[in-house]
Protein backbone atom coordinates (compact mmCIF):
# COMPACT_ATOMS: atom_id res chain seq x y z
CA UNK A 1 0.00 0.00 0.00
CA UNK A 2 1.16 3.55 -0.78
CA UNK A 3 1.06 6.34 1.37
CA UNK A 4 1.69 9.66 0.85
CA UNK A 5 2.04 11.72 4.37
CA UNK A 6 1.78 15.33 5.16
CA UNK A 7 2.93 16.74 7.95
CA UNK A 8 5.16 19.31 9.99
CA UNK A 9 7.44 18.64 12.89
CA UNK A 10 7.23 15.87 15.68
CA UNK A 11 3.63 14.12 14.36
CA UNK A 12 5.07 14.07 10.84
CA UNK A 13 7.98 12.43 11.91
CA UNK A 14 6.17 10.08 14.29
CA UNK A 15 4.07 9.28 11.40
CA UNK A 16 7.13 8.39 9.03
CA UNK A 17 8.08 5.62 11.42
CA UNK A 18 4.34 4.44 12.23
CA UNK A 19 4.27 4.16 8.24
CA UNK A 20 7.11 2.42 8.40
CA UNK A 21 6.20 0.10 11.30
CA UNK A 22 3.34 -1.11 9.01
CA UNK A 23 5.57 -2.49 6.33
CA UNK A 24 3.46 0.21 4.07
CA UNK A 25 5.29 2.29 1.29
CA UNK A 26 5.95 5.64 1.76
CA UNK A 27 4.86 6.90 -1.76
CA UNK A 28 6.26 10.77 -0.97
CA UNK A 29 6.35 13.14 2.08
CA UNK A 30 5.50 16.91 2.10
CA UNK A 31 6.47 18.93 5.04
CA UNK A 32 4.58 21.97 5.80
CA UNK A 33 7.58 24.00 5.46
CA UNK A 34 7.48 23.03 1.61
CA UNK A 35 4.59 25.31 1.46
CA UNK A 36 5.37 28.54 2.98
CA UNK A 37 9.20 29.11 3.33
CA UNK A 38 11.87 29.80 -0.14
CA UNK A 39 13.70 27.01 -0.66
CA UNK A 40 17.07 28.46 0.30
CA UNK A 41 15.69 29.30 3.66
CA UNK A 42 14.33 25.90 4.44
CA UNK A 43 17.78 24.52 2.77
CA UNK A 44 20.02 26.53 5.30
CA UNK A 45 17.84 25.68 8.20
CA UNK A 46 17.87 22.07 7.72
CA UNK A 47 21.64 22.43 7.07
CA UNK A 48 22.18 23.70 10.38
CA UNK A 49 19.59 22.79 12.21
CA UNK A 50 18.27 19.17 11.43
CA UNK A 51 14.87 17.87 12.48
CA UNK A 52 14.07 14.30 13.08
CA UNK A 53 11.33 14.32 10.05
CA UNK A 54 14.37 15.74 7.95
CA UNK A 55 16.50 13.09 9.46
CA UNK A 56 13.98 10.52 8.75
CA UNK A 57 13.78 11.32 5.36
CA UNK A 58 17.43 11.62 4.64
CA UNK A 59 18.10 8.07 6.58
CA UNK A 60 15.30 6.32 4.46
CA UNK A 61 15.62 8.00 1.32
CA UNK A 62 12.38 9.01 1.02
CA UNK A 63 10.79 10.82 -2.15
CA UNK A 64 10.24 14.80 -1.13
CA UNK A 65 7.60 16.33 -2.97
CA UNK A 66 7.86 20.26 -3.66
CA UNK A 67 5.09 22.70 -4.15
CA UNK A 68 4.01 25.43 -2.84
CA UNK A 69 -0.15 24.21 -2.03
CA UNK A 70 -1.11 21.05 -1.37
CA UNK A 71 -4.06 22.17 -3.00
CA UNK A 72 -2.17 22.92 -6.65
CA UNK A 73 -2.01 21.21 -10.06
CA UNK A 74 1.92 19.95 -8.96
CA UNK A 75 0.43 18.01 -5.78
CA UNK A 76 -2.50 16.91 -7.97
CA UNK A 77 0.53 15.56 -10.36
CA UNK A 78 1.95 13.46 -8.06
CA UNK A 79 -0.68 12.13 -5.86
CA UNK A 80 -1.94 10.56 -9.69
CA UNK A 81 2.00 9.50 -10.71
CA UNK A 82 2.28 8.22 -7.94
CA UNK A 83 -0.46 6.03 -7.63
CA UNK A 84 -1.12 6.70 -3.71
CA UNK A 85 -3.85 4.81 -1.87
CA UNK A 86 -4.10 7.10 1.17
CA UNK A 87 -3.06 10.66 2.21
CA UNK A 88 -1.92 10.56 5.52
CA UNK A 89 -1.98 14.34 7.58
CA UNK A 90 -0.52 15.84 10.77
CA UNK A 91 -0.20 19.05 11.70
CA UNK A 92 -1.36 20.88 8.74
CA UNK A 93 -3.05 24.38 8.19
CA UNK A 94 -3.98 24.73 4.71
CA UNK A 95 -7.59 23.32 4.54
CA UNK A 96 -7.75 20.47 1.48
CA UNK A 97 -9.85 20.92 -0.90
CA UNK A 98 -12.26 17.74 -1.92
CA UNK A 99 -10.88 17.42 -5.23
CA UNK A 100 -7.83 16.61 -3.57
CA UNK A 101 -8.94 14.02 -0.79
CA UNK A 102 -10.79 12.32 -3.38
CA UNK A 103 -7.51 11.42 -5.39
CA UNK A 104 -6.16 8.37 -2.98
CA UNK A 105 -7.72 5.11 -4.10
CA UNK A 106 -8.98 4.42 -0.38
CA UNK A 107 -8.77 7.44 1.46
CA UNK A 108 -7.38 10.85 3.17
CA UNK A 109 -6.60 10.55 6.83
CA UNK A 110 -5.55 13.62 9.18
CA UNK A 111 -4.57 13.21 12.70
CA UNK A 112 -5.90 15.34 15.04
CA UNK A 113 -4.11 15.39 19.12
CA UNK A 114 -7.36 16.04 21.16
CA UNK A 115 -9.85 13.14 22.08
CA UNK A 116 -12.56 14.63 18.83
CA UNK A 117 -15.18 15.84 18.57
CA UNK A 118 -14.07 17.91 21.64
CA UNK A 119 -11.18 20.29 21.18
CA UNK A 120 -11.25 21.30 17.33
CA UNK A 121 -9.56 23.52 16.23
CA UNK A 122 -5.32 24.81 15.59
CA UNK A 123 -4.26 24.63 19.27
CA UNK A 124 -5.45 21.51 20.96
CA UNK A 125 -2.77 20.92 23.02
CA UNK A 126 -2.39 24.02 24.72
CA UNK A 127 -6.45 24.52 25.17
CA UNK A 128 -6.62 21.37 26.73
CA UNK A 129 -4.17 22.19 29.01
CA UNK A 130 -5.48 25.38 29.91
CA UNK A 131 -8.82 24.49 30.61
CA UNK A 132 -7.50 22.09 32.58
CA UNK A 133 -8.81 18.70 31.04
CA UNK A 134 -7.48 15.48 32.85
CA UNK A 135 -7.53 13.65 30.09
CA UNK A 136 -6.73 14.70 26.16
CA UNK A 137 -6.38 12.21 23.14
CA UNK A 138 -5.65 11.49 19.59
CA UNK A 139 -7.53 10.44 16.54
CA UNK A 140 -7.28 9.45 12.92
CA UNK A 141 -10.09 10.54 10.94
CA UNK A 142 -11.31 11.05 7.45
CA UNK A 143 -10.92 14.97 6.17
CA UNK A 144 -13.88 16.53 4.47
CA UNK A 145 -15.08 19.85 3.81
CA UNK A 146 -14.25 20.99 7.48
CA UNK A 147 -11.66 20.98 9.83
CA UNK A 148 -11.32 18.45 12.50
CA UNK A 149 -15.06 17.06 10.94
CA UNK A 150 -14.89 13.67 9.28
CA UNK A 151 -15.38 10.46 10.85
CA UNK A 152 -13.69 9.16 13.42
CA UNK A 153 -11.56 5.79 11.75
CA UNK A 154 -9.64 5.22 15.68
CA UNK A 155 -8.91 7.52 18.73
CA UNK A 156 -7.17 6.77 22.08
CA UNK A 157 -7.17 9.46 25.01
CA UNK A 158 -4.17 10.10 26.75
CA UNK A 159 -3.51 11.23 30.37
CA UNK A 160 -2.94 14.60 31.26
CA UNK A 161 -0.41 14.90 34.28
CA UNK A 162 -1.04 17.75 37.09
CA UNK A 163 2.50 19.73 35.90
CA UNK A 164 2.20 18.51 32.12
CA UNK A 165 3.15 21.59 30.02
CA UNK A 166 2.23 21.34 25.67
CA UNK A 167 5.46 20.07 25.60
CA UNK A 168 4.78 16.61 27.67
CA UNK A 169 1.58 16.40 26.46
CA UNK A 170 2.69 16.59 22.53
CA UNK A 171 5.65 14.61 23.14
CA UNK A 172 3.01 11.61 24.03
CA UNK A 173 0.43 12.27 21.72
CA UNK A 174 2.60 11.64 18.67
CA UNK A 175 4.10 8.71 20.00
CA UNK A 176 0.50 7.63 20.35
CA UNK A 177 -0.51 8.35 17.09
CA UNK A 178 2.48 6.77 16.15
CA UNK A 179 2.01 3.63 17.94
CA UNK A 180 -1.84 3.72 16.01
CA UNK A 181 -0.49 4.09 12.54
CA UNK A 182 0.03 0.43 11.65
CA UNK A 183 -3.52 -0.86 12.79
CA UNK A 184 -4.99 1.44 11.44
CA UNK A 185 -3.18 1.87 7.60
CA UNK A 186 -3.96 -2.31 7.78
CA UNK A 187 -7.67 -2.16 8.35
CA UNK A 188 -7.81 0.75 5.75
CA UNK A 189 -6.47 -1.62 3.48
CA UNK A 190 -8.56 -4.86 4.32
CA UNK A 191 -11.91 -2.46 5.10
CA UNK A 192 -12.12 -3.23 8.50
CA UNK A 193 -12.52 0.12 9.56
CA UNK A 194 -15.77 1.71 9.82
CA UNK A 195 -16.16 5.38 9.76
CA UNK A 196 -18.01 6.67 12.98
CA UNK A 197 -19.49 10.23 12.11
CA UNK A 198 -18.70 12.73 15.09
CA UNK A 199 -21.45 13.63 17.76
CA UNK A 200 -21.79 17.24 16.87
CA UNK A 201 -23.35 18.04 20.45
CA UNK A 202 -20.14 16.96 21.83
CA UNK A 203 -17.87 19.40 19.65
CA UNK A 204 -16.09 22.14 21.10
CA UNK A 205 -14.04 24.57 18.78
CA UNK A 206 -10.87 26.83 20.18
CA UNK A 207 -9.67 29.38 17.63
CA UNK A 208 -5.86 30.52 17.36
CA UNK A 209 -4.71 32.73 20.73
CA UNK A 210 -4.26 36.38 20.78
CA UNK A 211 -1.10 38.19 22.08
CA UNK A 212 -3.37 39.53 24.93
CA UNK A 213 -4.01 35.69 26.28
CA UNK A 214 -0.08 35.36 27.70
CA UNK A 215 -0.53 38.09 29.70
CA UNK A 216 -1.05 36.98 33.13
CA UNK A 217 -4.26 38.46 34.77
CA UNK A 218 -4.24 37.74 38.78
CA UNK A 219 -7.48 39.52 39.04
CA UNK A 220 -9.45 37.35 37.31
CA UNK A 221 -8.29 34.14 37.32
CA UNK A 222 -7.39 31.59 40.35
CA UNK A 223 -4.05 30.22 40.93
CA UNK A 224 -5.19 26.85 39.56
CA UNK A 225 -5.88 28.83 35.96
CA UNK A 226 -2.55 30.96 36.16
CA UNK A 227 -0.78 27.88 36.90
CA UNK A 228 -2.77 25.85 33.84
CA UNK A 229 -2.34 29.18 31.85
CA UNK A 230 2.05 28.93 32.10
CA UNK A 231 1.88 25.38 31.74
CA UNK A 232 -0.42 25.59 28.48
CA UNK A 233 2.21 28.12 26.38
CA UNK A 234 5.07 26.29 26.94
CA UNK A 235 6.83 25.77 25.09
CA UNK A 236 5.71 27.48 22.21
CA UNK A 237 5.27 31.50 23.62
CA UNK A 238 5.99 32.52 27.23
CA UNK A 239 3.47 34.31 29.39
CA UNK A 240 4.52 37.45 31.22
CA UNK A 241 4.30 38.75 34.43
CA UNK A 242 4.06 43.20 34.49
CA UNK A 243 5.70 45.23 37.00
CA UNK A 244 6.66 48.59 36.51
CA UNK A 245 6.14 48.67 32.99
CA UNK A 246 8.80 45.48 33.40
CA UNK A 247 7.59 42.00 32.31
CA UNK A 248 8.89 37.95 34.36
CA UNK A 249 8.70 35.35 32.48
CA UNK A 250 7.79 32.47 34.29
CA UNK A 251 9.51 28.54 34.51
CA UNK A 252 6.71 26.39 33.92
CA UNK A 253 8.60 23.49 35.36
CA UNK A 254 9.05 25.66 39.13
CA UNK A 255 5.64 26.74 39.69
CA UNK A 256 4.10 26.40 43.07
CA UNK A 257 0.43 27.60 44.51
CA UNK A 258 0.20 27.89 48.27
CA UNK A 259 -3.46 27.84 49.91
CA UNK A 260 -4.78 30.62 52.05
CA UNK A 261 -3.03 29.66 55.02
CA UNK A 262 0.36 30.02 53.68
CA UNK A 263 -0.40 33.21 51.65
CA UNK A 264 -1.71 34.82 55.32
CA UNK A 265 1.64 33.86 56.43
CA UNK A 266 3.30 35.66 54.18
CA UNK A 267 1.67 38.67 53.94
CA UNK A 268 2.33 38.59 58.18
CA UNK A 269 6.05 38.33 58.31
CA UNK A 270 6.48 40.73 55.00
CA UNK A 271 4.08 43.32 57.03
CA UNK A 272 1.27 43.35 53.73
CA UNK A 273 -2.17 44.63 54.45
CA UNK A 274 -3.04 44.22 51.39
CA UNK A 275 -4.81 41.23 49.91
CA UNK A 276 -5.00 42.66 46.67
CA UNK A 277 -4.70 40.13 43.61
CA UNK A 278 -1.70 41.01 41.47
CA UNK A 279 0.46 42.55 44.33
CA UNK A 280 3.48 40.96 44.67
CA UNK A 281 3.55 39.62 48.19
CA UNK A 282 6.97 38.10 48.64
CA UNK A 283 11.03 37.88 46.57
CA UNK A 284 13.71 35.91 46.70
CA UNK A 285 16.43 37.27 44.12
CA UNK A 286 18.69 34.26 45.12
CA UNK A 287 16.41 31.67 43.00
CA UNK A 288 14.69 34.39 41.03
CA UNK A 289 11.39 34.02 42.83
CA UNK A 290 8.53 36.11 43.14
CA UNK A 291 5.02 35.38 44.75
CA UNK A 292 2.12 37.26 43.56
CA UNK A 293 -1.53 37.04 45.24
CA UNK A 294 -4.27 35.67 43.32
CA UNK A 295 -8.07 36.50 43.17
CA UNK A 296 -9.20 33.49 45.35
CA UNK A 297 -7.10 34.49 48.17
CA UNK A 298 -4.23 31.89 46.94
CA UNK A 299 -0.90 32.53 45.83
CA UNK A 300 1.48 31.66 43.28
CA UNK A 301 5.08 31.45 43.72
CA UNK A 302 7.28 31.15 40.63
CA UNK A 303 10.74 30.40 40.92
CA UNK A 304 13.20 30.83 38.38
CA UNK A 305 11.36 33.55 36.86
CA UNK A 306 13.72 36.15 34.32
CA UNK A 307 12.80 39.68 32.89
CA UNK A 308 11.97 39.78 29.42
CA UNK A 309 14.33 40.82 26.88
CA UNK A 310 18.12 39.92 25.95
CA UNK A 311 19.83 42.80 27.50
CA UNK A 312 17.67 42.88 31.10
CA UNK A 313 17.86 39.04 31.71
CA UNK A 314 21.40 39.42 33.25
CA UNK A 315 19.70 42.65 35.78
CA UNK A 316 16.95 39.88 37.26
CA UNK A 317 18.26 38.98 40.73
CA UNK A 318 19.09 42.69 40.98
CA UNK A 319 15.76 43.91 39.77
CA UNK A 320 13.59 41.06 41.84
CA UNK A 321 16.01 42.30 44.98
CA UNK A 322 14.64 45.80 45.00
CA UNK A 323 10.91 45.08 44.68
CA UNK A 324 9.83 44.64 48.35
Amino acid sequence: MKVIILGKGEMLSNLIEGTLDAKCEIAGVLRYEKTVMPEILLSLRDFFKSSPDVTLIKQHKLHEIKCNSVNSEEFKKEVFRLNADIILVGTWREKLKKEITDLPVIASVNVHPSYLPKYRGPNPYLQTILHREKKSGVTFHLIDEKFDNGAILAQQEIDIMPDDTSKELKDRTVYQARKMCSSILSNLETGLIIPVPQNEKDATYFPNIKAEDMMLNFEKETAEEIHARIRAFHPWLPCYVKYKNKYFIPNPYKLRILDEINTKKLLKKNNIKSTQAGNIINTNYKSRTITVMCKDGKSLKMIGTSLYGLFNRPFTKLFIKHIL
